[in-house]
């Protein structure tokens, strides 16, 4: 297959996506791998990996991804198909949508676990549509104001009273440009800032995967807290981290919950582990 490319190719460049069991790069395993070589004389070949994680697929990835523990039961593990895998992206480029802190990152993960450690997606040119998009198609105040307003915002742009005033009239703009949005504060909020209910506190620092609180973020991301409560040395110290910084208090209460000894339950109170 011939393909037209308005991107001149020194190699042949990969475009790849990725459906896992989860965001953790080093605790998710891959279960889906989609990638696309474009060849620099324009000829094209496509691939697709379907990869039994050797894990469960917690219900709130299927409930995204829709991939299921049966329909990935007797397919090959990525140990299985690493070196194939390997081979059709040795030499190449990368490119995808927002592959950089995810998609490339869970692929070498998996790769140095098969003990091949040559991938190093950092050392590969690298062409990611999302930041293209962001860049060239700007979501700031400036930008905002420009679209609804018609007007630039000048000079004044980040002095905090020309900032609020603007955000008023970006406001007024989007009113009148989207005329079945809900016209009440409570039900905008609702809207746009919707209350996750696996996320066991607001900013999701904390989530609930397969009926256990876990870590969201950092380094320990994908960690159980009932894990971390056990571990008086390295665990205690990223809870009372965690209890000390400046991250909103009901995500700081979780922390200090845990280290008295108690864990968030399902309906919003705290039970003795």
């Amino acid at each position: 297959m011939k393909t037209e490319f308005p991107i001149a190719l020194k190699r042949p460049l990969v475009v790849f996506d990725i459906e896992a069991t989860g965001l953790s790069p080093r605790a998710d395993r891959i279960l889906e791998l989609a990638a696309l070589r474009l060849n620099p004389d324009g000829s094209r070949d496509d691939r697709v990996w379907l990869l039994n994680p050797g894990m469960k697929i917690p219900v709130e990835s299927i409930a995204i991804h829709g991939i299921t523990d049966a329909e990935v039961a007797d397919c090959p593990s990525f140990a299985d198909k690493a070196l194939e895998i390997y081979s059709f992206f040795e030499g190449c480029d990368l490119g995808g949508f927002a592959i950089a802190y995810f998609d490339a990152q869970i692929l070498n993960e998996e790769f140095l676990r098969c003990g091949i450690k040559t991938f190093h997606p950092e050392a590969r040119a690298m062409v990611d549509a999302q930041k293209i998009y962001h860049k060239r198609e700007p979501r700031d105040l400036t930008a905002a104001l420009k679209f609804y307003c018609g007007r630039d915002l000048g000079d004044a742009a980040h002095g905090a009273l020309a900032d609020a005033e603007a955000t008023l009239e970006v406001l007024a703009g989007e009113m009148e440009r989207y005329p079945d949005l809900p016209r009440d504060v409570d039900a905008l909020d609702k809207l746009f800032n919707p209350i996750d209910p696996l996320n066991v506190d607001r900013m999701g620092k904390w989530r609930w995967v397969n009926g256990e609180v876990t870590v969201n973020f950092g380094k320990k991301k994908g960690a159980k807290l009932r894990d971390l409560m056990a571990d008086r040395l390295d665990g205690h110290s990223f809870l009372k981290w965690i209890a000390r910084s400046d991250m909103p208090e009901d995500t700081r209460a979780v922390a200090e919950n845990a280290l008295r000894g108690y864990l968030p339950t399902l309906g919003g109170g705290t039970k003795q582990a």
